[in-house]
């Protein structure tokens, strides 16, 4: 199955699989610059995530060196396919308004993420990143906005005023400061980048899957809400926490308190 799609998805994404974690790769040529086709492929990678029983986690990476990805392909209206389909829910880039994706993705960030490659880390869930890496959102200086996630999520991430400013002037963000502000978890040397990302990916598939599903679910739908209004939320609070209440009502709920008391490690079934 992942031989087919990785067919179907070439010259774009490459998908290995490891243990219950998936690397999705882009391949593009020469700096991912995202087009249609790319948005479309990545949109699949991640579909296939999350339809997967065996696969619980997503580590995004680049195989190209000099840019994880340079955002948007300028080239594209001019160029050959510019009538072909990009992603169907997945918005820009195929992941930054992918809702259905509820499996986690960590964005493991190898060399510049420049305006959409930026936005693509905004929409995993954990960030890791090669110290001479960095992140810059220079629309406005293109005569656009960062608008499939950078002036979304980026102010809501960090504190409001640099997030801002990054946007205004267009000036880059180190590792260092990446990881100073709280928007990456840890900064490592780019020869260690893939390993830090997959040991924190491996680490993860001990968590039980739908709690982990379940965790990313409640996230999304109590971003906005006070304290007081997210604290109200219960399984049963209406459809949008569906994955919350098949947690609260499976087998692995129960296996993963009789595994504590047992002193064994938990059997989860994913039900």
């Amino acid at each position: 199955m992942i031989e087919d799609l990785n067919s179907a998805l070439a010259g774009f994404v490459e998908l290995q699989r490891e243990g219950r974690v998936l690397e999705i790769r882009m391949v593009k040529p020469k700096v991912n610059a995202i087009c249609r086709r790319l948005s479309r492929a990545m949109e699949r990678a991640a579909l296939f995530l999350q339809e997967s029983d065996d696969l619980q986690v997503g580590v995004l990476t680049s195989g190209q060196d000099r840019a994880f990805s340079a955002g948007l392909d300028f080239n594209e209206a001019e160029g050959p396919g510019n009538d072909t389909e990009g992603a169907v829910d997945g918005g820009f880039g195929g992941i930054t308004r992918l809702w259905a994706l509820k499996k986690p993705l960590i964005a493991a960030i190898n060399a510049p993420a420049i305006g959409g490659g930026m936005e693509l880390a905004l929409a995993c869930d954990l960030i890791v990143m090669a110290e001479t890496a960095y992140f810059e959102l220079p629309e406005l200086q293109r005569g656009l906005l960062p608008d499939g996630g950078g002036l979304q999520r980026l102010p809501r991430r960090i504190p409001y005023n640099v997030a801002t400013a990054m946007i205004w002037t267009g000036q880059r963000m180190t590792a260092a400061e990446a990881v100073s502000w709280g928007l990456v978890h840890r900064a490592v040397p780019a020869a260690e980048l893939r390993q830090a990302a997959m040991d924190i990916a491996h680490k993860m598939t001990r968590d039980a899957p739908l709690a982990q599903q379940a965790f990313k679910e409640v996230l999304r739908n109590i971003d906005g809400l006070s304290d007081r209004e997210a604290m109200e939320i219960r399984a049963d609070s209406g459809p949008q926490y569906a994955t919350y209440a098949r947690m609260l009502a499976s087998e692995d709920m129960l296996e993963g308190q009789k595994a504590f008391l047992d002193r064994r490690p938990p059997q989860w079934r994913g039900r």
